[in-house]
Parts: structure tokens; C-alpha cells; sequence
């Protein structure tokens, strides 16, 4: 079975304790780039045992690196993840299968969430993001943060699931939490968000039940409700931040 060939491309900053497995899972790819902002672990030697291509780069916030990573790759098709992240066994044979003949531009694949201490629940709702892609056909947008592939074209979803290792611990992903949400705020304050009081006070309790109850999240016992939690309090978080930016503002 002939394939388009596929460029993997993952960004890293010391990032050693999950760059190997991820890395074996793009073993299948006919090209790993790395591309990092200065690590000082064993990150540049594992890379290094994968023959993936290595190239350093000063951290330009989380689109522009992306970016940067994906313009650095040799061919169209682009298999973009981060480097605590790994393409499962099932994703690399429905990858490759769907590339035989390709029917989009770009394809969303279903990540499998690790909660603290154990993997989703196989009923919980997973979330799709674009990975797979036609680099000619698009880029990485420019929201902070959740920065992401956006492609002109056909995108569908392809059931190739890949595993986020994720925070290892609650205290890990609390502090995750805060520095998202602040960074978050620009990104906020740039545009106007009509009725800002009311969604501090409404949008955390619809985070908390879209991902408990609609994603299935009650699946996973106290580390669903932990996760959900956690989701509300950083949505709490990226409002409340605007409302104290625009007060200070107005106080000034």
C-alpha cells in the first residue's frame, strides 16, 4: 500500500520524560522534525537516537513555534503533536490506510486523555483536534495558548486516536491552569465580551457540566470530577482576569 509521505513534527522544551514514546509512535512517518526552544535534559540525545531532525529556536510563543516546526518539514502532509503525546497503535494503521487515498485536506483524530491517575474511561467523549494536514493548505492560527492548524479545505474526522500524557499530578495541572488563563487575557481583552459579571458567574458551572455530564467525565470516578472541576475553575479564571485587567485599567 503506497501513502503520501507524512512529516511528523513535534516542538519540545525539556521534555525527555515523554519525548521517546512519543517519538517511537512516529517512528512510521518518512520524517521526524524537533524543534526546540533550549532544553537542558536528555531531550537533544533522544531525539538524536530517532534520526529525527534537530533545530533550536528561541520560543516565540505557542502558534508562532508550531509554526516555525511545521514550515521546517520536507513534505505536504503534516502529523503535528506535542511531545507529551503518542500516536496509538490504531491511529498509525488508520493514519496510513486513509493516506493511501487521501478524501480531505485535513483531518481531526481523537485524543485520549490521562486523569492524574488512569486514562479516560472508553465512553467518556473524547475531544477532536486537527493533527493531520496538508501544510499547502493552511497554518496555525493565532490564539495563545490553544494555538492550532486551520486549513482551507475539506477536514473530517478520522477515528486515528492518539494518547496526552498530560500533567501527572493535580498540583501540576492547578498550575497549568493558572498560567493558561493568564495567558488567556490578551487574547480576551482584544476583542469586546458583552456581559462579562454575568459569565464569571455562569460560564464555570457550564464548563464543569459540559465535560462531567454531556463528555461523560462522571465515568472516571474522583479524577473526572477532579478534571471537571479544574475546568471550571480555569474558565473561572480566564474571565475573572479580564474583569481585574479592565478595572485596573479604568482605575488608572
Amino acid at each position: 500500500m503506497t501513502r503520501q509521505p507524512i512529516s511528523a513534527v513535534v516542538t519540545t522544551l525539556n521534555n525527555a520524560a515523554t519525548l521517546e514514546a512519543c517519538l517511537a509512535s512516529l517512528a512510521f512517518c518518512d520524517e521526524i522534525v524537533v524543534l526546540d526552544s533550549g532544553s537542558s535534559d536528555a531531550t537533544e540525545q533522544i531525539a538524536q537516537r530517532f534520526a529525527a531532525r534537530w533545530q533550536v529556536q528561541a520560543f516565540q510563543g505557542y502558534g508562532p513555534q508550531k509554526q516555525a516546526a511545521v514550515n521546517l518539514a520536507q513534505h505536504d502532509w503534516v502529523l503535528l503533536l506535542d511531545a507529551d503525546e503518542q500516536i496509538t497503535a490504531v491511529g498509525r494503521e488508520r493514519i496510513e490506510r486513509e493516506l493511501a487515498a487521501p478524501r480531505a485536506v485535513g483531518y481531526r483524530l481523537p485524543r485520549q486523555e490521562w486523569l492524574f491517575w488512569r486514562w479516560v474511561h472508553p465512553r467518556s467523549r473524547a475531544n477532536w483536534h486537527l493533527r493531520l494536514f496538508r501544510r499547502s493548505h493552511g497554518a496555525l492560527n493565532a490564539v495563545p495558548v490553544h494555538a492550532a492548524p486551520e486549513v482551507q479545505g475539506r477536514v473530517i474526522d478520522l477515528p486515528a486516536p492518539f494518547r496526552h500524557y498530560g500533567e501527572a499530578d493535580i498540583a501540576s495541572r492547578a498550575d497549568k491552569v493558572n498560567r493558561y488563563s493568564s495567558g488567556m487575557v490578551a487574547h480576551k481583552r482584544s476583542r469586546r465580551i458583552r456581559l462579562l459579571g454575568l459569565r464569571m458567574l455562569i460560564q464555570p458551572t457550564l464548563a464543569f457540566l459540559k465535560l462531567y455530564l454531556l463528555k461523560r467525565y462522571f465515568l472516571n470516578g474522583w479524577a473526572g470530577f477532579i478534571a471537571a472541576r479544574l475546568q471550571a475553575h480555569y474558565t473561572f479564571l480566564k474571565y475573572s482576569k479580564v474583569y481585574e485587567a479592565q478595572r485596573r485599567e479604568r482605575d488608572q
